[in-house]
């Protein structure tokens, strides 16, 4: 059953924040599926509120103590009225395939034990081609979250976008970081499960 409401596009900034750590505009607005303006207004206004703050070195923004502390109170008002448990029966699937995917990565940026460097064509084909099986079988996965939080609605065409740009030869598109990576995303995927179900990475041994 599909989330009654919309979350804030307020904390839809704070948290793609909060997942992220660093980031910069664009990624936020790629996170959120909101305008980058509205994403620097956001910005802005936690600046002023000392949650936010500009690294301007890299162009990068990130939460300050104060707006990390802050942020499992408004996490906690957007997942008012939502039943997490259809989330919860969904998440043990993706966590099989989160472990294939770790799999997938190391034999991606590995052959034969030595770094990949992605010289045997048949061999990134043919890694590659399991790519995108599992994005095919992580997409109803997803979208399946989704329709209980929408605020997930962004994870699964993201995915697939990604996976297309490494079959048309991105190989940094696979497990690049910082670039809006397959990996990339995936990861935000699964810190913002973490988050959003109050799991404890450690204990659960998914990394």
């Amino acid at each position: 059953m599909s989330s009654s409401r919309s979350s804030d596009p307020r904390f839809l900034t704070h948290h793609a924040l909060r997942i992220k750590g660093f980031a910069k505009v664009e990624t936020l607005a790629d996170m959120t599926a909101l305008d980058g303006a509205e994403i620097e207004s956001h910005l802005g206004q936690m600046a002023t509120a000392e949650l936010a703050m500009f690294r301007e070195a890299r162009a990068l923004w990130q939460l300050t103590p104060q707006g990390k502390a802050a942020h499992p109170e408004l996490l906690a008002a957007d997942l008012g009225g939502v039943d997490l448990g259809g989330l919860q029966s969904h998440y043990h699937g993706f966590l099989e395939l989160n472990t294939a995917f770790k799999t997938l990565c190391g034999d991606w940026q590995l052959r034969d034990g030595a770094p990949n460097d992605h010289s045997d064509a048949a061999y990134d084909k043919k890694v590659i081609g399991r790519l995108v099986d599992l994005n095919a079988e992580a997409q109803p996965v997803v979208s399946a979250m989704a329709a209980v939080l929408g605020r997930l609605t962004p994870y699964a065409p993201r995915l697939d976008a990604t996976c297309r740009l490494v079959q048309d030869g991105q190989q940094n598109m696979f497990t690049g970081v910082m670039c809006g990576s397959f990996h990339d995303v995936w990861m935000e995927l699964h810190e913002d499960l973490i988050l959003t179900q109050g799991i404890d990475r450690s204990a659960e041994g998914s990394f």
